[in-house]
């Protein structure tokens, strides 16, 4: 164990507790999420990770980042589209994508789609986002 990892002491959050984020325009989509653990936001370092909504009609625009990410899905159905295919998630998926492979997320069914995102890095800000679509002028 390395000397950051010892002066990090173990944490418990309630999700209810992290503050809400989302976006809401034409490229990045219409999404919304909690972060749980973030460097910043929390006393941790090495692991970003969160909840995601997507309600009916709600999406995530087709981007790519360098870290890899993982995504479980706990209640909901959609859609992933990953490295140019289409692959339905619902309950029980789990979703590993690769640093840098385009990726984006809608929901398709009644229910809200929530999932679990995992990023190996100290800190979500840390993650660059480079949509595929060009923003609308």
């Amino acid at each position: 164990m390395d000397e950051v990892s010892k002066s990090i002491p173990p944490l418990v959050i309630d999700e209810a507790d992290a503050p809400r984020d989302g976006w809401d325009d034409p490229v990045r989509g219409r999404i919304r999420w909690r972060t749980l653990f973030s460097q910043g936001l929390t006393k941790t370092a090495g692991m970003t990770c969160g909840v995601t909504e997507l309600g009916p009609g709600d999406w995530l625009g087709l981007h790519r980042h360098a870290p890899p990410e993982v995504y479980y899905v706990f209640a909901g159905a959609g859609i992933v589209s990953l490295g140019g295919r289409e692959i339905p998630v619902s309950a029980g998926s789990a979703v590993f994508i690769p640093g840098m492979a385009e990726h984006g997320i809608r929901q398709t069914g009644t229910e809200t789609l929530r999932l679990f995102y995992a990023f190996p890095v100290d800190s979500f800000d840390s993650v660059d986002y480079l949509f595929s679509a060009a923003p609308r002028g």
